[in-house]
C-alpha cells in the first residue's frame, strides 16, 4: 500500500501555489458542479472540486496532477469549509495525489487476485523501465505506486495509469503499454487479451450471448 503523506508546507511551496485560482474555463464549471447538490449540501461538491483542482495543477505541470496544501486551502475557501475537513477527504481517497507525481502515474494493484495472477511480473516490468515504488523517475515521466483492489478482479492483473485501466496483463503486454506511452501513443485500454471484450469468460460468454453485439431485449423469450 502506498505511503500517504502530505508534501511539506514550505515557503517554496507557498511561493509556487499560494496564489492558486481557477482558470476561466474551470471557474465556469464550479457553479455547475455545486448546483448538482441540494440547498445546504453544497459542501458535498468537495470531491469534484478537489479533482478539478488536481487536474488544473496537472495541466500546469504536465503531470497527472496533485494537491499542494495551498490548493487544498483554496478549495476549502470555495466551499466555506474548515481546511481539516477538506484534508480528511483528500487524504482518505487514493484518487487524490498528495505529493508531486509524474506525467504517468502507474498504479499497480497488489491485492490477492492480482497477485495470484502475476502482479509481481507487472511490477517487475515497471522496474525494468527504471521505476521504483513510491518514487518519480528523474525524467518526470513515471510515478509508480502499489495500491489496493481497484475492482477489476475478474480481469486481473491490472493497472491504472492516469485515467485509464489496463487489464489481463502480462509482463510483455505491460512492457508494450509503457513503451507506447513513452512514445506519445495511446495504448489500447481495458483487457489486453485477444478476443475478450470485457470480463466475460475466456472463450466467450456462456449466457446472454446476444448482448455482445447489441442491447438485446430478452423479455419476450422468458
Amino acid at each position: 500500500m502506498a505511503d500517504r503523506h502530505l508534501e511539506p508546507d514550505t515557503p517554496e511551496l507557498r511561493a509556487r501555489w499560494g496564489n492558486f485560482a481557477w482558470t476561466p474555463e474551470n471557474a465556469a464549471k464550479v457553479p455547475q458542479i455545486i448546483a448538482r447538490y441540494p440547498e445546504g449540501r453544497q459542501r458535498s461538491a468537495v470531491m469534484p472540486l478537489l479533482d478539478l483542482a488536481q487536474r488544473q495543477v496537472g495541466a500546469e505541470t504536465n503531470t497527472q496532477g496533485w494537491l499542494p496544501i495551498p490548493v487544498i486551502e483554496f478549495v476549502a475557501r470555495e466551499l466555506d469549509m474548515p481546511v481539516i475537513r477538506v484534508l480528511e477527504v483528500a487524504t482518505f481517497y487514493m484518487m487524490y495525489n498528495l505529493v508531486p507525481v509524474g506525467k504517468f502515474h502507474v498504479q499497480v494493484c497488489g491485492t490477492t487476485p492480482c497477485q495470484l495472477r502475476g502482479s509481481d511480473d507487472i511490477m517487475a516490468a515497471c522496474k525494468a523501465r527504471g521505476m521504483h515504488k513510491d518514487h518519480t523517475t528523474d525524467d518526470g515521466l513515471w510515478t509508480l505506486t502499489e495500491v489496493e483492489c481497484m475492482g477489476n478482479c475478474a480481469s486481473a492483473p491490472m493497472v491504472q495509469i492516469n485515467d485509464d485501466n489496463y487489464e489481463d496483463l502480462t509482463a510483455e503486454s505491460m512492457t508494450r503499454i509503457l513503451g507506447e506511452l513513452a512514445a506519445g501513443k495511446q495504448p489500447k485500454t481495458g483487457t489486453q487479451l485477444e478476443g475478450r471484450h470485457t470480463v466475460e469468460p475466456l472463450g466467450g460468454p456462456t449466457t446472454l450471448r446476444e448482448m455482445v453485439s447489441e442491447n438485446h431485449d430478452y423479455r419476450g423469450e422468458w
